[in-house]
């Protein structure tokens, strides 16, 4: 072999050896650049998963926390509904009469939510009142108010507010005594009465009275399950 023959050579030796080092950085360069991909992908992945399983852990936390306290509220909400004697003196296991001859349960929980409703209804209201007049034998002239049916928000919310519903009425010859019962039994009454001004004329025996009052309702409490997205 000349020498121009052995110089081809080793520059062909040379360039394969500069190809194969090539191709071996690139391999190396691909692998590295791979594996720190990965190596960021399952990082990231361990920290998903490490929010993912804390996140578990409050949920069943909390949840196990609600079970304790739906059962202290259940066993709470016994005691005060079948507690004897009731809210208004009497035996949880009689009923009251209502003015059509309805039946009903001395319960507290059912007074409660009688006391104070939870659906707006006007009508029903006027009549209560109504009815509440004539057991006293009372003569009414008139029962008065503005029915507000479609402008009261009655839709159930995470924190309901209490709503006044204004009424009026007028009775005639009512006696000093019957006045007295009067206010005395609206005082007493179940759903609370407030009076905002009252006005009296005539004798002793034969009064005219007329009360501008108001009592309340309360939109029913909704409660919501929510969810959560843990991002990543």
């Amino acid at each position: 072999m000349n020498i121009k023959d052995q110089v081809s050579f080793k520059r062909l030796a040379l360039s394969k050896a500069n190809t194969q080092m090539l191709a071996v950085a690139a391999v190396a360069a691909f692998v590295t650049v791979f594996c720190l991909g990965a190596a960021n992908y399952f990082w990231g992945l361990r920290s998903y998963q490490a929010k993912i399983i804390s996140s578990d852990t409050v949920a069943d936390n909390n949840l196990k926390a609600d079970v304790r306290a739906k059962n202290q509220l259940e066993n709470s909400y016994l005691k005060f509904a079948n507690k004897t004697p009731n809210l208004i003196n009497q035996n949880n296991s009689g009923f009251i009469m209502g003015p059509n001859g309805q039946k009903y349960s001395y319960n507290n929980a059912i007074i409660v939510l009688d006391a104070l409703p939870s659906r707006y209804d006007f009508p029903a209201l006027t009549a209560s009142i109504q009815s509440f007049l004539q057991r006293q034998n009372l003569d009414i002239t008139a029962i008065s108010g503005t029915d507000q049916t479609g402008s009261v928000t009655t839709k159930p919310s995470g924190n309901p507010q209490l709503v006044s519903i204004p009424f009026s009425f007028t009775v005639v010859n009512a006696s000093y005594s019957a006045v007295q019962n009067l206010l005395k039994n609206m005082m007493e009454s179940i759903r609370p009465l407030t009076i905002d001004k009252m006005t009296l004329s005539g004798t002793d025996s034969s009064m005219t009275v007329t009360i501008n009052a108001h009592t309340y309702f309360q939109p029913g409490k909704e409660f919501k399950i929510g969810t959560e997205t843990i991002a990543r």
